[in-house]
């Protein structure tokens, strides 16, 4: 086959730099040396070898053809594993792994072990932390206590701060405990500082127990897994009280709903489902792994605005088995992964391009008519992908463990025992040049950064189309959209385009739910969708965003209050802010209240006083124990900068970000905390000051500042960041991190 008549890509440029950078083949330099052709050609032809297990005769120049032409035409993509290693030495494809965490320091360290093995190799691990002991807990063997499960995710994130994943992906965990645990209080605050933890997602499991009796205002059991004894009680209302706290606080903790995701456990006899992968939208057993692959939905619109459903069930055909193979041509980086894997062959085929798809359709994401499509068209692809396992199954054998799943009772005769996953897919959106799983439009316009740091704007291509049909098109209103990256203010613009090109944060997030719930119904793993808040969002909307989710039937929840992380930025300006109205400091109030907090610096005492009014923190003051000097001097002109900028309106957490770690020739210690510098203890007053205003009772400690995990662009290009499913998504580079 002569691959140079093949297909070629038509990719944009933002596509072909994130794949130079991610995913192609690189000299000893560093340099690519292979093209977008070469490289799904290289997929497509390691991945059709596994029909030579089945059929010996079989086509594989046909196969090679189907499965290079749907990728190189964009409708398709597998996960980046299976782009970034078939075909190469590695050959781990997959990229969602659950591993079991014992209640042993043997079987602690050796998943410690197993999860470096398969960050090295690509992938994410997901990992339920409910077997372990609770802090203080008898340890029989020492005579001695436990330290609970936190302090062993802080050994796992860790490990994996210490690994970069494969040279292209970094590590990227999710934890889980059971809110039945005695720890779940500490599991709960556990990343309330942004810089615990930072590899991890976390998500509190909760039972149909607990939500009854959170319906009904009682207390439930804490469970010691060591024994399974009661040893006590909490309040169900107080707890979720505190689960939403955290949440609107930073994001973490998400919730599963663990008792519905074994609902639909496909070998409920093989064992419990206890964890996800990070991003939560699959389900899996200890040593499972799950490969994954999204049909781009942006391709599949007739010219007369219609979904194209022929050309769709011939693509999900042609998914399933390209799926199906890859299970066979991975090498897994455990011999029980690869037991598992093969014993239960779960595929979770999902989509992107839903957003691209409505609006070529003229829909609004936020209405009805987005719903039901929403439910049709997903229905649509369980059932042919269910057709094509079937068939798969005829020819192949279904799969080993299928005489202990739920399907031997109904006679479903099933290749694989899952089917549909719906994945966060930012960089293979990116790749494809479409909008990003089920997820609405995160801006009409971006910043794009050129050479020599020049930021260009890029629009939304959909958008260009429906302002020329429009007959609206202009360089000026261009502009004008690039300014704000929104539509909503410009008059010139009519409203049923501004209509359709909603973004995220225009979606109240009930139609968010709602969305979730529509793929839910016909996704027999999970759903990854992040549910947007506005930054003046309370927590009660949060808490009836989560039980909205549970009463429509998601298995999960994942929020983000808008500017709740130091790490986020505005996103939606793409034009330099020059010539605008600058901002001024409101008024110093008549009254005001607060308290003095004293920090050790190696130049003496600062006593940090930390004053706010009715609409927040308003100033800060300074003194040292000792009159006079360069130090007192330079305190006290920091703290009347910071005072300016609080009534001018800056978020007290990105001051704190831009004084905590600086560092002078003298550091002291205080509460086992370093100080290092005055600049920064006026940073951990208010640190302080916040912490203890939040209410929580965890005792404030002074951590150790690294800088490193405060970059509010993009740390490879200087782009700007979005927030998606649990992670940072750079639409320019392709950089991202687990959060």
């Amino acid at each position: 086959m002569d691959k140079n008549k093949l297909l070629n890509p038509a990719l944009t440029e933002n596509a072909l730099t994130v794949l130079k950078k991610r995913y192609f083949i690189k000299n000893d330099k560093g340099k690519p040396i292979e093209t977008a052709r070469d490289l799904f050609f290289r997929v497509a032809e390691n991945i059709a070898q596994a029909d030579l297990l089945y059929d010996k005769t079989a086509d594989l120049n046909k196969t090679i053809l189907e499965f290079y032409e749907m990728m190189a035409s964009l409708d398709f993509l597998p996960n980046s594993p299976t782009l970034m290693n078939a075909g190469r030495d590695l050959q781990q494809l997959a990229a969602c792994f659950v591993l079991p965490v014992e209640d042993s320091i043997e079987g602690i360290f050796e998943a410690v072990k197993n999860a470096a093995l398969i960050h090295k190799s690509g992938g994410g691990t997901g990992f339920s932390f409910s077997r372990l002991r609770p802090n203080r807990d008898k340890v029989k063997t020492t005579n001695g206590v436990s330290s609970g499960p936190v302090s062993f995710m802080k050994v796992f994130n860790a490990a994996t701060e210490a690994i970069k994943q494969g040279g292209t992906r970094r590590g990227a965990n999710m934890g889980i405990l059971r809110i039945d645990h005695p720890d779940i209080r500490e599991f709960i605050t556990c990343k309330a500082d942004n810089r615990e933890i930072t590899n991890f997602n976390i998500s509190v499991a909760l039972t149909e127990e607990f939500m009854k009796i959170y319906k009904n205002d009682g207390k439930y059991k804490l469970i010691n897994p060591r024994n399974s004894e009661i040893v006590g009680e909490e309040s169900a209302k107080e707890i979720f009280d505190m689960i939403v706290h955290y949440a609107w606080k930073n994001g973490d903790p998400g919730i599963i709903f663990i008792d519905r995701i074994n609902k639909d456990n496909p070998t409920p006899e093989i064992g419990d489902i206890e964890a996800t992968n990070p991003c939560g939208e699959q389900p899996l057993l200890p040593y499972e792994a799950c490969n994954l692959g999204s049909i781009n939905l942006a391709h599949f619109v007739t010219k007369d605005k219609k979904v194209d459903y022929d050309r769709l069930k011939d693509v999900v055909n042609k998914t399933v088995h390209f799926l199906d193979n890859v299970i066979d041509m991975s090498k897994y980086p455990l011999q029980k992964i690869d037991e598992m894997v093969k014993a239960n062959r779960k595929i979770g085929l999902g989509i992107m391009g839903w957003a691209d798809m409505l609006i070529q359709l003229d829909i609004p994401y936020d209405s009805d008519e987005a719903i039901k499509l929403a439910e049709k068209v997903m229905g649509f692809i369980y059932k042919k992908a269910e057709e094509t396992s079937r068939e798969l199954a005829e020819k192949r054998g279904v799969f080993p463990n299928f005489e202990k799943s739920i399907y031997k009772k109904q006679n479903k005769k099933l290749r694989n025992a899952t089917l549909t996953t719906i994945a966060p897919t930012g960089t293979l959106s990116m790749i494809a040049g479409c909008s990003s799983g089920i997820e609405p439009l995160f801006a009409i316009a971006y910043t794009k950064t050129v050479m020599d740091n020049d930021k260009l704007p890029e629009i939304n291509s959909f958008f260009i189309e429906k302002l020329k049909e429009a007959g609206i098109y202009s360089n000026d209103l261009i502009k004008e959209v690039a300014e704000t990256g929104k539509i909503n203010h410009i008059k010139s613009i009519p409203d049923n385009i501004k209509r359709i090109f909603v973004t995220a944060h225009d979606i109240t997030p009930e139609w968010h739910i709602k969305m979730q719930a529509a793929f839910q119904k016909s996704t027999d793993n999970a759903v990854s969708k992040t549910v947007n808040f506005k930054n003046e969002a309370i927590e009660e909307d949060v808490k009836k965003v989560y039980l909205l989710a549970y009463e429509l039937g998601c298995k999960g929840v994942t929020i983000y209050r808008d500017g709740s992380r130091e790490e986020q930025v505005l996103t939606h300006s793409v034009i330099s802010e020059e010539g605008k109205k600058q901002l001024e400091p409101r008024k110093r109030p008549e009254a005001t209240y607060g308290r003095t907090i004293k920090i050790k610096t190696g130049c003496g005492n600062l006593y940090v006083t930390i004053n706010e009014d009715d609409e927040g923190l308003c100033e800060v003051f300074t003194a040292m124990g000792k009159s006079g000097g360069c130090a007192a001097a330079q305190s006290g002109a920091i703290s009347r900068l910071i005072s300016v900028a609080l009534r001018a309106g800056v978020n007290p957490e990105v001051i704190i970000k831009h004084l905590r770690g600086t560092r002078c020739p003298s550091p002291a210690w205080q509460d086992g905390g370093i100080v290092l510098s005055c600049p920064d203890a006026i940073g951990i007053a208010l640190e302080k000051y916040l912490h203890e205003k939040s209410g929580t009772k965890e005792k404030f400690k002074i951590n150790h500042y690294r800088e490193e995990k405060f970059n509010e662009n993009c740390p490879e290009c200087g782009s700007t960041l979005e927030h998606e499913g649990g992670c940072n998504i750079c639409r320019v580079c392709g950089y991202s991190k687990c959060l």
